[in-house]
């Protein structure tokens, strides 16, 4: 179904394939689900939750020119040395074309207690990995010394293709609109509630980025709605975003799984410029 999805996208025009990751989900959790009012997840937990980068693998092989994001890979529950290897190798198997890396800090303890990471922190300590991952891609010969990895004069090949794969920070919260004008180089919004709502959090970001000497335009911005309609993008285009991003299941059967697509792609073609 990941192939007839990625293809019929690439056939009908879709800028980027997203997929989202969760490692461990619980029956009953405790914590907090910051994306919907009421703290709960709509997604049951016995949910299928592929793995990000094979997933994405699996679709770059079906395609050849639609980009590929995770949407998002929490970071801080990954040891970053394989992560930055696993994200070139994916980058180079899809042949450099736009490969993002959205990623996010988590929000279910029970998630970081099942991997035996801490909770506490998390936040400085995926500032820390992306900083370990850009040495990693960009230097032959890569040290890093930090608080959470350290490594000293290490090979990690292959490179991206150019040596960058660009890092999207997710999460709609002021702290994580930080992280995006201090050291990201995209946003992706999550679940936001309307134009209204998206045009609060982009002024917000600009001005950050104001205060750490950023152009936001070198950002790209990427946000999903509760709801989404056609109508939205001419509206989004205005606010500063670049993409919409349609948060949906298709149909298990390939056949209609691709009639599925299509039909969205009809469907927002008519609200384009």
């Amino acid at each position: 179904m990941i192939d007839a999805v990625a293809a019929a996208a690439e056939r009908s025009g879709f800028a980027t394939l997203w997929i989202g990751e969760h490692v461990v989900m619980v029956d009953e959790p405790s914590s907090t689900y910051p994306y919907d009012a009421d703290g709960r997840m709509a997604v049951p937990a016995d949910a299928d939750w592929l793995d990000p980068l094979i997933a994405l693998s699996f679709a770059a092989a079906a395609t050849n020119r639609i980009g590929l994001a995770t949407g998002v890979l929490l970071l801080p529950e990954h040891n970053p040395v394989i992560t930055a290897k696993r994200a070139a190798s994916l980058d180079c198997l899809s042949g450099g074309r736009r490969f993002s890396l959205g990623i996010g800090v988590g929000w279910s303890r029970e998630e970081f207690d099942a991997l035996g990471v801490p909770f506490a922190r998390r936040a400085r300590r995926t500032e820390e990995y992306v900083a370990a991952m850009r040495t990693l891609w960009r230097d032959d010969v890569s040290t890093f010394t930090g608080e959470f990895v350290s490594f000293d004069r290490v090979r990690v090949n292959p490179k991206p293709v150019r040596r960058w794969i660009p890092v999207i920070c997710g999460g709609n919260s002021d702290d994580a609109l930080r992280r995006v004008a201090e050291w990201g180089d995209g946003w992706y919004g999550f679940n936001l509630a309307d134009e209204e709502e998206v045009a609060e959090r982009v002024s917000v970001l600009r001005r950050m980025c104001r205060e750490v000497g950023r152009d936001f335009g070198d950002l790209r911005v990427s946000v999903s709605l509760k709801e989404s309609s056609p109508a939205n993008l001419v509206k989004l285009d205005d606010i500063g975003v670049d993409e919409l991003v349609l948060v949906a299941g298709p149909p298990y059967d390939p056949i209609a799984a691709e009639l599925w697509v299509d039909q969205l792609a009809r469907q927002y073609a008519g609200g384009c410029r």
